[in-house]
């Protein structure tokens, strides 16, 4: 099959051409993104393959319809970029990658919590300009602190069992509750529960028009002064503006975020020689108490081995007409 690859990096040719070994699809590959400008590039191609931050509406689709494009194949388990609606009416299939390596996500959101508690990032820096102070580098320790995780999936549960190994208090909000960590201890509360219980709040819930903005002014005014918020999952679960507002007025202490609700035009780039136009996420920098990284919580090599195979076989499902077992619907 011939597949067009969108939104290449150096890593994506890497894993899925070590897969591809054992598939043998004929893969372009673009460093583009997809957009309406760039569909004319899908001609002559059955399949394409695209990230999670490829924005295709319907229009796109229709373009995608009339080159004959198949089949999209998302290398994420995120679809909210995809209308697939509009993929369904123009007989387009679309499939994902539904999990990849939950430990990969939950162990970053553990990293983004040390490293803001344990401002290991500024003694880095200070110890190689030979600054070897202690001030202002008091931290907290986990243990016995009530950490709140909304959205109890396999990367919630993956989180939960690693905030447990450190002797913390989980507490969780889901729509679906899991009876392995009912087991393990783990107690399920309402939201509003949690936000007034907890120390530490991560999410790992998918973004839907329920969950949009899920994290806004009326829920800091409900959360605990000085709370630390963790966000994984999408960057559209946070409202900007009002964690900007709670920073401003130290409701919050700490901030992680590996997504940014804008970060479409911002992340997988180097923008070091750019003047970045986006005021929110410049302001977002400017705290000494944010942490951002650039949407890698995913990128460890299991993962990536486990996207690029998932996402040749659904390929090669589709191919070879085998249910597609994991096919949007």
């Amino acid at each position: 099959m011939k597949v067009a690859v969108f939104s290449t990096k150096s890593y994506d040719r890497e894993y899925l051409e070590k897969s591809n070994a054992d598939f043998g699809h004929k893969i372009h590959y673009f460093e583009t993104p997809l957009s309406p400008t760039t569909t004319d590039l899908t001609v002559g191609f059955d399949a394409v393959c695209v990230f999670v931050n490829d924005k295709i509406d319907r229009g796109m689709i229709e373009k995608l319809s009339k080159n004959n494009v198949k089949i999209i194949a998302l290398r994420c388990a995120g679809y909210n970029n995809l209308d697939v609606k509009a993929a369904h009416e123009n007989n387009i299939k679309v499939v994902r990658v539904p999990s990849y390596s939950p430990e990969a996500v939950a162990e970053h959101a553990v990293a983004l919590i040390l490293t803001l508690n344990r401002k290991t990032h500024k003694a880095y820096n200070r110890v190689r300009e030979g600054n070897f102070s202690l001030e202002n580098l008091i931290g907290f320790n986990l243990n016995k602190r009530t950490v709140g995780v909304i959205g109890t999936g396999i990367i919630g549960i993956a989180f939960c069992k690693i905030m447990l190994g450190f002797g913390c208090q989980v507490i969780a909000y889901d729509i679906h509750e899991s009876e392995k960590l009912k087991e393990l201890g783990v107690q399920y509360k309402s939201l509003d529960e949690l936000f007034s219980a907890a120390d530490i709040i991560s999410l790992h819930c998918p973004l839907t028009p329920e969950t949009h903005h899920l994290i806004n002014k009326k829920a800091f005014s409900s959360m605990k002064k000085g709370v630390m918020i963790i966000n994984t999952g999408r960057g559209g679960l946070i409202n900007t503006d009002d964690v900007i507002q709670a920073l401003k007025h130290k409701k919050i202490d700490y901030l992680g975020i590996d997504v940014y609700e804008q970060e479409a035009d911002l992340f997988f780039n180097d923008l070091s020689e750019s003047v970045i136009q986006d005021d929110l996420i410049l302001r977002l920098i400017s705290f000494p108490n944010v942490l951002i990284t650039s949407h890698q919580a995913f990128l460890t090599k299991e993962a990536l081995t486990q996207i690029a195979s998932t996402t040749l076989q659904n390929l090669s499902d589709f191919e070879n007409e085998i249910l597609l077992v994991n096919e949007l619907k």
